[in-house]
Formats: structure tokens, C-alpha cells, sequence
């Protein structure tokens, strides 16, 4: 479940975002068959589904950059969004594309595409007076305004995103410039997260402990059982 140094020697917690505290309200494929219907374009989305896990395959690791990236990330969303497009509708226009893709940007940052897990809040309410708390995600700007739908985001000191970091998981790099803009060394930080490789591996490599989420063999609850032994 967990690889921590003493307990008592953690300051601070980071956690993941998508799929350890929130999860999307259906499939992204139920979510990209909405946003089609919005611009006029009728996409199955058992189709999206499957072309979505494709293209985010087929999407390269990126080496960590100096300072944050490009437009917020942006246009990386652009190139996963045109290779899901191309195998569902690859005779689709530009101007169609376009407009696409600006409304899935935007509606993926909306009130209500995104749900709370169930035991977060309280979990979160009782480690904050006791840790430091923060986020290391994958995502970008967007994130904020979704902690803050969600009525998380006042629990967290610090929100890292990798288009601002300038790192992705499972780069040990992210958390490395996490740790140094928190001042915090590995042995005084656990790393909560739900993926094997970005989160457990990514973090055991910057030297961080980390709390192995696997819902449902487990939860956030047994963070909080584990942090009072």
C-alpha cells in the first residue's frame, strides 16, 4: 500500500489529481460526443473512447524543459485532440476541427464535467493541519479553476502543473522542482497517487515515499490510518 520513511518526519503531502482526487462525471468519449453535438457534429462515443486511449498512446514523452511551456500547454491538447479526431472523423474540416477542439478546452474546465471522490474532503481536512499540502498533476492552468468548482482548492499551499513546471510524470524532475520551490527535501515529503508509473515510480525516483492509491483495495481514509501509526 505505501513505502514511507518515519511518518513522523513527513511535512508535506502531494497529491495527484485526476483519478485520486477527482474523476471525470462519465467517459471522455461520453464528454467529446457532447462537445461534437455542441458544433453541430454527431461522434459516437464508444468510438472517442477508444480513439482517445490511442492517441494519448501514441502522444511522445517529453524531456523537461527549462521554465513553464508553451501556451499553457495548449497546443499539445491540439495534437492529442487531432489524433482522436482523425480516427473518427478524419474527413473533418479545419474550421470544424477548430471549433472542436476550443469547446472541449473550455468545457473541460466547466463546474460539473469533473466529481469529487467521496472521501476527499474530509481526508483532506484532517491531514491540513498537520501537513503541507499540495497538487503535482499532469495538466495545466485549467486545474485551478477545477479545485476551485470542486471546493478543494483552499486545502492546497501549492498547485504544480507540468505545463508550468515545465516537466512531466514520470520525469523524477517534477517532483524535484515541486520539492525545491516548497524548500522541503525527499525524506520530509509522501507523494499520494494512483498510477504505477507516473505517480509510485516517478516519485520512489525522486526520492520521495509514496502512498500506492488502488481503489478500491484501498482509499484516501487508509492515507490517514497510515499517517496516525
Amino acid at each position: 500500500m505505501a513505502t514511507t520513511n518515519d511518518a513522523k518526519s513527513i511535512e508535506a503531502i502531494l497529491f495527484d489529481a485526476v483519478g485520486t482526487l477527482f474523476r471525470l462525471t462519465k467517459t471522455v468519449g461520453d464528454h467529446y460526443a457532447y462537445v461534437g453535438g455542441e458544433v453541430g457534429l454527431d461522434l459516437d462515443a464508444q468510438n472517442l473512447e477508444r480513439a482517445f486511449h490511442t492517441a494519448c498512446k501514441q502522444m511522445p514523452q517529453r524531456a523537461a524543459i527549462d521554465g513553464p511551456r508553451e501556451n499553457d500547454d495548449k497546443g499539445w491538447w491540439r495534437e492529442l485532440v487531432d489524433l482522436v479526431l482523425d480516427q473518427v472523423a478524419p474527413s473533418l474540416s479545419e474550421f470544424d476541427r477548430d471549433n472542436f477542439f476550443e469547446i472541449a478546452y473550455e468545457h473541460f474546465a466547466e463546474a460539473g464535467v469533473w466529481e469529487l471522490y467521496p472521501e476527499v474532503p474530509g481526508v483532506l481536512e484532517k491531514l491540513q493541519p498537520r501537513f503541507q499540502l499540495a497538487v503535482v498533476s499532469n495538466f495545466d492552468g485549467r486545474l485551478r479553476f477545477i479545485l476551485e468548482h470542486l471546493g478543494i482548492s483552499k486545502f492546497f499551499a501549492h498547485v504544480f502543473v507540468s505545463s508550468e513546471v515545465g516537466a512531466d510524470k514520470p520525469d523524477p524532475e517534477i517532483y524535484r522542482r515541486a520539492l525545491k520551490l516548497m524548500k522541503l527535501h525527499p525524506n520530509e515529503v509522501l507523494h499520494v497517487g494512483d498510477d504505477p508509473e507516473r505517480d509510485w515510480e516517478g516519485a520512489t525516483a525522486a526520492g520521495l515515499s509514496i502512498f500506492r492509491l488502488d481503489r478500491p483495495k484501498n482509499s484516501l481514509r487508509d492515507l490517514v490510518t497510515l499517517l496516525k501509526s
